[in-house]
């Protein structure tokens, strides 16, 4: 598996990452954990947020709510809408107390998504083959966008881990009435879909489709 960046079909020589960014994309925002071999005091509980990484560097926070033993780089089912969505440890323990501060992220560890479990064989080659299906999906959904003749471009695709949703992501820099283009993807890939959030620049907006319901359209 290849690294996104390069697309040189061969291992990447400088992350070490094993090829997992063929998935995730390059590590380069990954935060050093200096405390890692750092023994905490007695009595002392650690902080069980933990940080998950997915596509293209995209963080969130978790709860390690069964207390599972974490490691950075350990694959994971997590709570997603509807189901669950895969993703890798990138930052465990106080640090991500920092983190989530930094973030602005209320330190409400019970408001948290949850860790379900460590990923299986079956959950990890269930994601790979709907990531297989996100550079197709990308393509033909552009080519829809641009028969419109929509002033946005669609610049990437994510499925959730266990193939439910897909998230467009696209940019504009005004206001996009995409309702007809919402139809006609509605049409195509013959699933339910829905608007997501909807900002204008360069941050990318987004759309859901959610991929275990029959066809039906909800308006922007």
């Amino acid at each position: 598996m290849s690294c996104n960046s390069c697309n040189s079909g061969e291992l990447p020589k400088g992350c070490k990452n094993n090829g997992l960014c063929g998935i995730s994309g390059c590590n380069k925002l990954n935060v050093v954990d200096w405390l890692a071999n750092v023994i905490p005091p007695p009595m002392s509980s650690t902080f069980s947020g933990v940080e998950i990484r997915f596509k293209n560097g995209r963080k969130d926070f978790y709860q390690n709510e069964k207390q599972l033993s974490m490691y950075i780089g350990d694959v994971v089912a997590v709570e997603a809408d509807g189901g669950y969505h895969i993703g890798v440890v990138s930052l465990t323990g106080d640090l991500v107390k920092v983190q989530m501060n930094k973030k602005g992220k209320p330190l409400h560890i019970n408001s948290l998504p949850t860790i379900i479990r460590k990923a299986s064989s079956v959950d990890i080659e269930k994601w790979e083959k709907v990531c297989a299906k996100e550079a197709s999906t990308m393509l033909k959904s552009r080519v829809i966008a641009q028969s419109f003749d929509l002033s946005m471009k669609i610049s990437d695709v994510e499925f959730q881990g266990d193939g439910k949703k897909a998230i467009f992501y696209y940019t504009a820099e005004s206001r996009v009435d995409f309702r007809d283009l919402v139809r006609k993807m509605a049409e195509v890939f013959n699933r339910f879909l829905y608007s997501g959030a909807k900002t204008m620049g360069t941050r990318p907006c987004i759309l859901h489709i959610n991929l275990d319901k029959p066809k039906r359209y909800a308006g922007a």
